[in-house]
């Protein structure tokens, strides 16, 4: 059976079928064919210099920027990824982070816990219809999350690297995205080109009406210029579901009231995540019986 080696821990949902078809490798070895990694995991150059027969990594989320695609290239390595799979379950955090700012449900929730209520009523917050939601990258994801806040009677525009053929108003840079939205959300990929695309200039366009989603990658925002924004009203609000060290989230940021933090959850249902491993599992098999992958990164 081909080794596989699994460098960080993974779910039994996963680590089960691969067993069956695989030998599992705990420490790194000329053995190990395969290499398979969660999707916010970094794979050093030193780690694939310890396996010098690594024909593929099949990672298990569909963010593959901790991985050195351009080495993978280099020394004809496969890489697999888990996209499409969580579209519909992200999208979903995305919109209940859109809700959840605009309404401020967790503030409300949290007045009602704390018996705050019979001391008088929660203040007012803002609706959602009439207001537009910019995406920042139009993909699955974007598009899924688009979808649903058009049923929150929101106008939709967005940015990328081209115009689509949508009825959405497309925006020809991050700045004009970000002083035509009332919510910016992130849903780019991550990885050094997009590397604090969110800086401190973007937030002052967004301005002082507009609220940060971010469901994409941490590393897409500089936390540093957010937490100015946020304690200094630069701009409203922020919903995140992914930070830039996680799971460590900065003190200033967890003591910012106008904030909704999720410890990212966005693919995190019982029902996607096999979904994702199961991808995994065939994207190895494909690979070892020689046919083609399922969803080919490089």
């Amino acid at each position: 059976m081909p080794a596989i080696h699994l460098p960080a821990p993974l779910p039994d949902f996963l680590v089960t079928p691969i067993q069956a078809e695989h030998e599992i490798e705990l420490k790194p070895s000329a053995n190990a064919r395969a290499l398979v990694v969660t999707g916010g995991f970094a794979v050093q150059e030193s780690l694939l210099n310890s396996l010098p027969n690594l024909e593929i990594i099949s990672v298990f989320g569909v963010g593959y920027d901790g991985v050195p695609i351009s080495l993978c290239r280099q020394r004809g390595i496969r890489v697999t990824n888990t996209p499409d799979v969580l579209t519909e379950d992200v999208a979903d955090i995305a919109t209940a982070l859109v809700l959840m700012t605009s309404r401020r449900l967790g503030e409300a929730e949290r007045h009602a816990r704390a018996g705050s209520w019979v001391q008088g009523a929660f203040p007012l917050a803002h609706a959602l219809r009439g207001k537009t939601a910019g995406i920042l990258g139009l993909g699955h994801i974007g598009k899924a999350v688009a979808h649903r806040l058009l049923a929150h009677g929101m106008k939709i525009a967005y940015h990328g690297r081209r115009p689509q053929p949508v009825e959405y108003h497309y925006c020809g840079s991050l700045i004009e995205l970000a002083e035509t939205s009332d919510f910016l959300v992130v849903a780019c990929p991550g990885g050094d080109e997009t590397r604090h695309l969110i800086n401190a200039g973007v937030l002052r366009a967004l301005g002082a009406g507009g609220t940060l989603i971010n469901i994409a990658r941490g590393s897409v925002v500089d936390e540093g210029a957010l937490i100015q924004a946020l304690q200094t009203g630069v701009i409203r609000g922020a919903g995140l579901d992914v930070f830039e060290n996680e799971p460590h989230i900065p003190a200033q940021l967890t003591a910012c009231v106008n904030t909704v933090l999720l410890p990212h959850v966005g693919s995190a249902t019982h029902e996607t995540r096999r979904a994702m491993a199961q991808l995994v599992v065939e994207n190895l098999s494909a690979h070892f019986a020689g046919k083609p992958l399922i969803t080919p990164v490089c």
